[in-house]
């Protein structure tokens, strides 16, 4: 099974994680179901910016941006080019290592 790494985040992983996920799994639901609480501000439908992530290692064995999931990330904040949607990015066979940015462009944090 594919491992995740989560580098630290402040608030959300401040200790970081590794986890391991069946391939097929999007990013943002292994975090969620692993207690990363990953904001997903539309319920991981593809119509915000509030789970984007950085793939910092990993990043060629996931499927390629559509087009929709590029046109946001385009509004997301910290652009960088390993950006993905976390609730976009579907794991595959390979490890990832995940940075969660320190913002996010939305304007109210909700508990899920």
């Amino acid at each position: 099974m594919p491992k995740l790494v989560f580098l630290p985040h402040e608030t959300l992983c401040p200790e970081g994680a590794v986890i391991e996920v069946e391939p097929g799994v999007s990013v943002c639901d292994a975090a969620l179901s692993h207690g990363i609480e990953i904001e997903h501000a539309c319920e991981k439908s593809c119509a915000c910016t509030t789970c984007h992530v950085y793939v910092r290692e990993g990043a060629a064995s996931l499927e390629a941006a559509e087009e929709d999931e590029e046109d946001l990330l385009d509004k997301a904040w910290g652009l960088e080019p390993d950006s993905r949607l976390s609730c976009q990015a579907i794991v595959a066979d390979e490890d990832l290592v995940i940075e969660i940015p320190k913002y996010t462009i939305n304007q109210v944090s909700e508990h899920h």
